[in-house]
């Protein structure tokens, strides 16, 4: 079976790691590395927890990247810092060395590498900001070619966006976060012609994160992998929680099981709308996850994870 090339680009939310871990069960796709972009994050506990995970996962062979890039508008201190609990979780901290590699190079640096390397072109699973492709793009052109088509959680098409007015005072709340944090790298890779598939909030308001199903993956905490998205999951219970990354990484896993809708769009780089991914006739044509079968999506999470 020939594998897809994928290189993934996280930004070390709590989601972030159980779409790594999803993305890790998947047997046809072929991870050439794992980028931290540290955004919804710091970046060193970030970065640790991610290889720590890999280590878990059987995945020692995969080299993880640090970004050095930075946004316009950082995330809140309070959404960063479950970086540090993840990192610190029990089940992540069994061993007294971490095997899997972290690369000299910094992460956008180590993405041009990537693309310029691969035999067959990569599909981009990118669950934080797009200022690493932003950079790669500028940096090598050529590169683009090598693209087979980005795959990215962000952006809010015809749902209010999550960046909340009482965290940003003097912004609309039509952005989301990862569009939000760098609008002016989101507007760069539209300029490009790679192939977008969004999951944008619209589709992820669809799949909440619920005690019920917490507790269904509790009952699997024999497994390792269950154990850890369940510990990862009850972090985030309290508030209102979505399976943002997850949903658009399970993307890769069936493609039959969502619905793609195309729209024209543009990206709003400045004023109170800033990083609003707007929906506008004539405007950059992306498809847009429409529909996704939400049972399917939570039985395929409960089998995957249960190892």
């Amino acid at each position: 079976m020939t594998k897809q090339f994928i290189l993934i680009d996280h930004d070390g939310g709590v989601d972030d790691y159980l779409a790594t871990m999803l993305l890790m069960t998947m047997e046809h796709v072929e991870i050439l590395g794992v980028i931290v972009t540290p955004a919804d994050c710091y970046a060193k506990p970030a970065v640790s927890a991610t290889r720590k995970i890999l280590d878990l996962m059987g995945g020692s062979h995969i080299p993880v990247a640090e970004s050095m890039v930075r946004g316009i508008n950082p995330f809140p201190y309070l959404y960063r810092r479950d970086s540090f609990v993840v990192d610190h979780l029990p089940i992540l901290n069994e061993r007294d060395t971490i095997s899997t590699p972290l690369v000299a190079e910094p992460g956008e640096d180590f993405m041009v590498q990537v693309l310029r390397q691969a035999s067959e072109p990569v599909t981009l699973m990118v669950t934080g900001p797009l200022t690493n492709v932003a950079f790669a793009l500028d940096k090598a052109p050529e590169i683009e070619a090598k693209i087979a088509k980005i795959v990215w959680m962000g952006g809010a098409l015809n749902v209010p966006g999550n960046v909340e007015q009482n965290w940003e005072p003097g912004q609309d709340g039509s952005a989301e976060w990862n569009a939000y944090w760098d609008p002016l790298a989101v507007a760069r890779v539209w300029q490009s012609g790679i192939e977008i598939i969004m999951c944008s909030l619209d589709i992820t308001n669809t799949v909440p994160v619920t005690s019920a199903f917490v507790q269904k993956i509790g009952r699997q905490r024999k497994y390792p992998i269950s154990d850890l998205a369940g510990q990862c999951y009850a972090l985030v219970i309290p508030q209102d929680y979505y399976a943002w990354d997850v949903l658009a990484t399970a993307y890769l896993g069936n493609p039959d099981a969502y619905k793609l809708r195309e729209w024209e769009t543009e990206i709003i780089t400045s004023g109170v709308s800033q990083g609003n991914t707007k929906v506008v006739s004539g405007g950059r044509k992306i498809y847009g996850m429409d529909e996704v079968d939400k049972s399917w999506f939570y039985s395929y999470l409960l089998e995957q994870w249960r190892r």
